[in-house]
Parts: structure tokens; C-alpha cells; sequence
């Protein structure tokens, strides 16, 4: 890959600030007075390459990266982070958060234009929950020339968690054409192929020894397809879902399967030599590998991991006295709009008071699965009987065809949030809508 580094002078941060100061609400304590910075992230929008095609030219993509630290992005859970951002792109655009709860001042479309080209904003941020995040431009799909890489951004436990190894596994999928240049979502995708990567490779090799634990973070990156995920002839336990803990569970069958956007933390304990396979919905491709070493790490695996701590979600919502809004997701007549015609002039899905659980009935009409996401806030998937729920949270939800799912979330971050809604077909629009915590 070819990447130009960012390394923004002194006099760019602070024209930065000045420009983003107004919108820093979450770096701001009462009486105004700025706290102290306990992190810095330096993030460019800029072109690049991948080479997807051995033997072949690289496809020309766009990717955001994180210019201020080599390899993976690790910040601390309860970091005040300043994030200085440089768009070295020829179209406005911005970062978009994904499991960055409460108020996110760097979003850009609730009232925050989008980063000019050539342009540098700074932003500060809370990390106020520990977990796995994603960053990206898919809220831009309208404007992008190539398809864009996502960048995950991992906010690590206070205390830590029990594992030889914490790896990253983002899944991208690729539209490629027969010149190898790629299609980006939300264009029609004819003669184009396919193609899947883990970390940016065709082919994805993880070497561990004999009962290393590994904590693995499986992020689909892809823009519109569900995808499932394996590791052959080991468990996979499944210990957090978009970046928040759950009741460990076993995956069924060994597989995750993940909606655009989702993000899955699994324990596996290394055991064998097996190949990573992924299932698109129609057929399996291996994309990787894990090897195991010479070396031994013990002698026996270790117990079953504990759950990862706590962050400061609800342990119970009040289902009886909840808001409960029906929403059909990407109706024509429903207020759901591309990104690039967005404004919060528009109507809301619904108000609802800080504090108070909200209940919503995702309806899916589309002849096709859906994938809705949920900004501001993590929900619980309510079991059938609106009687209880699952022993997690999500941010991002898989809805097939013709059916509701009931979802429910404490709105405890005052704002304007948004809903997306997308269908699982390559060419398909990007649609948002918002609604209002008061």
C-alpha cells in the first residue's frame, strides 16, 4: 500500500482547535474550563492503494488512517482524546463513529459541515466506554470516487483482560472490475467480482502456539453484505458484540455472523492448524489461516475466560413505561433520506425525554435484508414476547425480509441522533433519518 503521512504542524492543530472548538461539547466540564488531554489521534483522509490481484497493479481505494501511531489505533477507556483531522481528499468529508456513545462532537451531519478538502479540523472526544470501534465514511458513500477503507479504533480496558494476544480482523469487501479498479457501494456493481480480505490481505496468516489464548476482534467492514466467520475445529466464545461486554456464549457452530458495521471480541484458545473460512450467504471462501507454532505456550488450555468488565450501561429498562415508535426502515413515505440531503430541519422519527426507555418495532418491507445501526446509543434485541431480552448489546442489527424486530435502549445522551437503513444489495442507497433525546 502507498500512503503519505500526515504530521500536522503545530500552527495546523491550533487553527483546529479554533475552527472546532465550538462543536467540543464533550471536552468541556462545567464553568467551561477545559480538561486536561490524556490522548492524541491524528487521522487523514487520503488516497492510497491495496493490492488485491497478485501479480497485477494495485486498485487505487481511499482509506482513513490513523497518521499518529504505527500499526492498530489503543486508546484508554476514560482518555479526554484530541482528534486532529486532515482531509487530503478532493470531496468534503469526515469521520463517522461507530459504538462511540453519548455526545459525539465531531459527528457531521447533525449540524457540523464535513471536513473541506485540504482542510484540518480538531475535535475532543470522550472514551467513555471500553470496546471495539469503528471510524469510517460511509456516511459519504454519495461522494466517493473509490471505495473506502474503515479504520478500527480499539479503547482498552482499564484493568485489562486475561489473553496472550489481542488481534484485529477487519473483513472488507471488495466490487472489482476486470481492470482491477473497484466499485464503491451504493453504484451498480455489473462485471464486477467479488473479493474478500482480512486486514487488507487476500490471504490472512496468524500464527499462535499451542494453548495461546487469543482475544480475536472480528469486524465486518464491508458495506453491505452479512457475513459469517469460522475458525474450523475450534470454540469460539463469544465475550462482546459492537463494543460491548456480554454473557460469554459459545458461537454456534464456531461462526460469527456479523451485519455491516458489527463487531464481534471472541476468546479462542489456540489448538490446531486451521483455515479461517467466511460465508458470503451463498458459498465459503477460505480467506486465511491459523498456524500453530512449535513453541507451547502451557501445557493444558486455560479455564473458561470471565467476562469482560463492565461499562456503564443499564443492568434493566423499563419496558412497561417505555416510548414505543414503530419504524419501517427505508420506507419511501417514512422521512428517510440519502446522507448528502440530510438536515435535522427535517421531521424526527421521535422525541423522547433523557432517561426514559424507548421501544422500538423495526419493521424491514424490503424484499431483501436490511441493516439498520443506531447512533448515540446500544440497545437490547427484545425477545418475542417483549417480555425480556438478550444478554448483550448492539448498535447494529440484521433485519430479514418481511420481518420486525423489537429493540429497546435507555436515551441517556441529551442530542440529535441518527438511524440508518440499508438493504443488503451493492447498488442500494445509504438512507438516514434522525431522532431527538430532550
Amino acid at each position: 500500500m502507498t500512503t503519505r503521512i500526515f504530521e500536522p504542524s503545530r500552527r495546523e492543530v491550533l487553527a483546529g482547535l479554533a475552527t472546532g472548538f465550538g462543536a467540543c461539547a464533550t471536552g468541556l466540564i462545567a464553568g467551561g474550563a477545559s480538561p486536561s488531554v490524556t490522548a492524541q489521534l491524528a487521522l487523514q483522509a487520503r488516497s492510497a492503494t491495496l493490492a488485491l490481484r497478485p501479480g497485477l497493479p494495485a486498485t487505487p481505494i481511499w482509506e482513513l488512517a490513523a497518521a499518529s501511531h504505527l500499526g492498530s489505533v489503543r486508546l484508554k477507556r476514560g482518555n479526554r482524546c484530541e482528534v486532529v483531522f486532515r482531509n487530503d481528499l478532493p470531496v468534503p468529508i469526515a469521520p463517522v463513529w461507530y459504538g462511540l456513545n453519548g455526545p459525539a462532537a465531531s459527528d457531521p451531519l447533525r449540524g457540523r459541515a464535513p471536513t473541506a478538502p485540504d482542510a484540518t479540523e480538531t475535535s475532543i472526544l470522550s472514551m467513555l466506554n471500553a470496546g471495539t470501534l469503528l471510524a469510517d465514511f460511509r456516511l459519504f458513500e454519495d461522494g466517493l470516487k473509490q471505495p473506502a477503507r474503515p479504520l478500527p479504533v480499539i479503547v482498552e480496558e482499564a484493568g485489562g483482560v486475561a489473553a496472550d494476544r489481542d488481534e484485529i480482523l477487519l473483513i472488507e469487501e471488495w466490487r472489482l472490475r476486470t481492470d482491477g479498479t473497484a466499485v464503491p457501494p451504493g453504484r451498480d456493481p455489473t462485471d464486477t467480482t467479488a473479493l474478500y480480505t482480512i486486514n487488507g490481505r487476500t490471504s490472512f496468516e496468524l500464527s499462535a502456539a499451542a494453548n495461546e489464548r487469543l482475544r480475536l476482534r472480528f469486524i465486518n467492514g464491508s458495506q453491505r453484505s452479512v457475513l459469517a466467520i469460522k475458525l474450523e475445529g475450534h470454540e469460539v466464545r463469544v465475550m462482546a458484540l459492537d463494543g460491548q461486554p456480554a454473557e460469554p456464549f459459545p458461537a454456534r457452530n464456531g461462526a460469527l455472523v456479523l451485519a455491516p458495521g458489527a463487531r464481534a471480541d471472541a476468546i479462542v484458545d489456540a489448538a490446531t492448524s486451521a483455515p479461517l473460512l467466511l460465508h458470503d450467504g451463498k458459498e465459503a471462501h477460505q480467506v486465511g489461516r491459523l498456524t500453530l507454532a512449535d513453541r507451547v505456550e502451557r501445557r493444558a488450555p486455560m479455564t473458561s475466560p470471565q467476562p469482560f468488565p463492565a461499562n456503564d450501561l443499564p443492568e434493566k429498562l423499563d419496558l412497561k413505561g417505555a416510548l414505543r415508535s414503530d419504524v419501517a426502515l427505508g420506507a419511501p413515505d417514512g422521512g428517510w433520506i440519502r446522507p448528502a440531503s440530510f438536515s435535522t430541519a427535517s421531521a424526527p422519527a421521535f422525541r423522547v425525554k433523557a432517561g426514559r426507555t424507548v421501544v422500538l418495532a423495526l419493521k424491514n418491507p424490503a424484499p431483501v435484508t436490511t441493516i439498520f445501526h443506531l447512533h448515540g446509543h446500544h440497545f437490547r434485541l427484545l425477545d418475542k414476547l417483549d417480555d425480556g431480552w438478550k444478554p448483550y448489546w448492539l448498535d447494529t442489527l440484521a433485519i430479514e425480509p418481511g420481518q420486525t424486530q423489537r429493540i429497546a435502549f435507555a436515551a441517556t445522551a441529551p442530542g440529535r441522533w441518527l438511524l440508518e437503513s440499508v438493504v443488503t444489495d451493492w447498488a442500494a442507497p445509504r438512507l438516514v433519518r434522525w431522532y431527538a433525546v430532550e
